[in-house]
């Protein structure tokens, strides 16, 4: 461990912000043409992309003696994966669709067969030969016409979630002219299949157009049905489960949204408000039989509810409850069929699903017994039937699909998760806790380990937390993690504030000048864990990514005594810089979330407190691993570069601070189900490097 790392040149560059003068030394790796480097990163400034090189070689002289390690966790991870696996064919009138991996292969097959014929396989899209040559591949979105003779689909080949879409033709095999760039990714069909729906990425990426495009035509001639003049709202588009209505969405953060619909047998149609938005009232539609079901906050709703309206403009006047709002039950989604609705919620940080009949309003709940596990709906595309799919799982049990159907209550597996390399649920522990945060609130945990760790405050602990945007991290299975626990590490969730595990107020209570909540909870949660002897002060590693990152970036400033080591991925630190530059992709529609430092001065003082870039001081700290990505329009790669300079600038300790940065990917790092394994061996090898369980 001879190296040495890098020296970031400073350079002067100073920003004044409400009287106060902020120098930034390392404002330079912020690349002036980003936006062209996020389509084309060879664009890149070759100053940056040399200092981003020197980090990546530093990284990999100081773990080369983990490489066999690395090698071993890759093989273990890669062994619990089936790799001829393939998904539960999903339904669609005379055929159903599905998509499988052939051994060996990176990224799958979307496939068909004619229904209950297992024989007539047609390869619709070949994903693995659309990959080839690539650094990276991400398909975005893959969609067939209503008749079933197209197929439109969305791919990404840099990372930086710019999509182009194509569409093939099933009968020949052959792709259309059409060609349509710089989309978000989703794309819907009209119901003759003659028009597809998509939303156009402005210069600063942000969705802000929905455009139909007619089939066969160039798309420079494409028509704007709806654009979105406020930067702080973002729209996204879908069609109702009933296929009447095609639903284009505007929402921020601030929980305001709004709803357009345009007739499905009517593209070229008005697309007509539903309800005018309304500052903190956020809704969703789908629809029944002539009305509107809305999922809302409406009238005090914290929690949401579930509302009837006639379809078409539906003035909040004439909304009708049908799930009346329960403080404390959240109501998460809904999928709607002709005479069902099931609804996913979450009753103090655990999910429940509640089927109800439309005749009678009659409800029941399907009952499951682990301590703690996750459930997701899984939609399909038949309104007219009683099947519901739904996936299971827990910390220590392998994913679940089952079809329930929901006239007689009948519960069938149609898959259980391998696990190659072999796995038995009943050698591992799954605990709920429960940690007393700094206000008295309570905290739920997750925790796993083997039967066999010592619970004696001996055991390594990786605590995971997010804590941002209302996103609950669920008590999943997750095949990776046992790459750790097998090796005696406790690994631990932490459902902390700002999320939504516990309802909306846990969100509310997480966000704004509630903030450091999140931060406070994470660290009652790691002193608890000390406490119950699973582990020891000094002794636990962090893991967060994107907000996640900012959470652990945070947590490493404030209480690094707590910790061995801080794995920050794609992590959020340079929140001030971030949130005063308007011109960054998410920025406008943040500062719901974070607070709008340019404006509000309150907000600014408030959030310099606590952003992790800004408070780094000279102490000691953790060993410090970041994670990035080039192309990452969400977390821009200069973030994590910047922190991790001035962290070697200014700490006082001897410890790791590394940096690795994927010059071929973007937000969510490698794009195949194999490459991806090299990032998540680096972590794990860290962790286990930091915690001297290398060896």
């Amino acid at each position: 461990m001879t190296a040495k790392p890098p020296v970031a040149a400073r350079k002067d560059h100073s920003t004044v912000r409400h009287g106060e003068t902020m120098a930034d030394p390392y404002h330079w790796l912020r690349d002036q043409d980003w936006q062209r480097v996020m389509r084309e990163p060879e664009a890149l400034t070759p100053e940056i992309r040399d200092y981003l090189e020197a980090e990546n070689a530093y990284t990999d002289a100081i773990l080369a003696p983990l490489s066999k390690l690395r090698q071993d966790l890759v093989a273990e991870m890669k062994g619990r994966i089936k790799q001829d696996d393939s998904s539960v064919p999903t339904p669609d009138g005379a055929y159903e669709y599905y998509r499988r991996f052939e051994t060996g292969a990176e990224y799958p097959r979307y496939c068909r067969r004619k229904r209950d014929d297992a024989g007539s396989e047609t390869v619709l899209l070949d994903c693995a030969a659309e990959a080839e040559g690539e650094e990276f591949f991400r398909l975005g979105d893959c969609e067939h016409r209503p008749d079933h003779g197209q197929l439109a689909y969305s791919v990404d080949l840099n990372g930086s979630e710019y999509y182009t879409v194509h569409i093939a033709d099933l009968e020949s095999g052959d792709l259309l002219p059409d060609r349509i760039e710089r989309i978000q990714g989703e794309v819907v069909w009209s119901n003759d299949g003659k028009w597809l729906f998509y939303i156009l990425l402005d210069d600063n990426h942000r969705p802000s157009k929905v455009f139909r495009h007619r089939i066969g035509d160039d798309a420079a001639n494409d028509a704007l049905v709806y654009e979105e003049t406020d930067p702080a709202f973002y729209l996204s588009i879908w069609q109702t489960e009933s296929r009447r209505f095609v639903a284009i969405e505007a929402q921020d953060h601030s929980l305001t949204g709004e709803v357009r619909v345009i007739d499905a047998d009517d593209p070229t149609g008005e697309a007509v408000l539903v309800a005018a938005r309304e500052s903190g009232v956020d809704y969703e539609i789908s629809e029944r039989d002539g009305q509107f079901l809305i999922l809302t906050n409406a009238d005090g709703a914290e929690d949401f509810k579930i509302a009837t309206a006639p379809a078409g403009p539906a003035s909040r006047e004439t909304w009708q409850d049908l799930i009346p709002h329960q403080p404390g039950r959240l109501i998460k989604s809904m999928l709607v069929f002709k005479d069902f609705l099931a609804r996913l919620e979450m009753v103090d940080a655990l999910p429940r699903i509640v089927i109800r009949r439309f005749d009678d309003g009659s409800e029941h709940e399907i009952a499951f017994e682990e301590e703690a596990y996750d459930l997701g709906l899984m939609p399909g595309y038949e309104y007219d039937t009683t099947t519901l799919r739904f996936a299971y799982s827990s910390p220590a049990t392998p994913t679940q699909v089952f079809d329930y159907d929901m006239a007689t209550r009948e519960r069938t597996l149609r898959k259980q998760e391998e696990i190659p390399s072999g796995h038995d649920p009943e050698a591992y522990v799954v605990r709920r806790l429960s940690a007393k945060s700094h206000d008295g609130t309570d905290v739920p945990v997750t925790v796993l380990h083997a039967k066999d760790t010592a619970i004696d405050g001996s055991a390594p602990l990786l605590l995971y937390g997010y804590g941002s945007y209302g996103l609950s991290i669920p008590a999943s299975f997750a095949p990776n993690r046992f790459s750790l626990v097998d090796r005696g590490f406790v690994y631990a969730i932490a459902h902390i504030r700002g999320g939504r595990d516990r309802g909306q107020h846990w969100y509310l209570n997480g966000k704004l000048a509630s903030k450091k909540n999140t931060f406070l909870d994470f660290i009652a949660a790691g002193e608890h864990l000390i406490a119950e002897n699973y582990s020891s002060t000094g002794a636990l590693v962090a893991h967060g990514g994107s907000a996640g990152g900012m959470l652990v970036g945070a947590v490493a400033n404030m209480r690094p005594d707590l910790f061995k080591g801080i794995v920050a991925d794609v992590p959020f630190v340079d929140v001030i810089n971030t949130m005063c530059d308007a011109d960054l992709p998410l920025t406008p529609g943040e500062w719901s979330e974070w607070g709008d430092p340019i404006t509000d001065e309150t907000a600014f003082r408030y959030m310099k407190s606590y952003s992790p870039y800004d408070n780094v001081a000279a102490q000691d700290y953790p060993n410090i691993l970041a994670m990035a990505g080039l192309t990452d329009p969400r977390v821009t790669y200069w973030e994590p570069a910047k922190w991790i300079a001035r962290l070697r600038a200014t700490k006082t300790d001897d410890n790791l601070t590394l940096l690795h940065t994927n010059m071929h990917a973007g937000h969510a790092g490698a794009s195949g189900r194999f490459s991806k394994l090299d990032e998540v061996a680096l972590i794990y090898a860290f962790a286990l490097l930091v915690s001297g369980k290398a060896g």
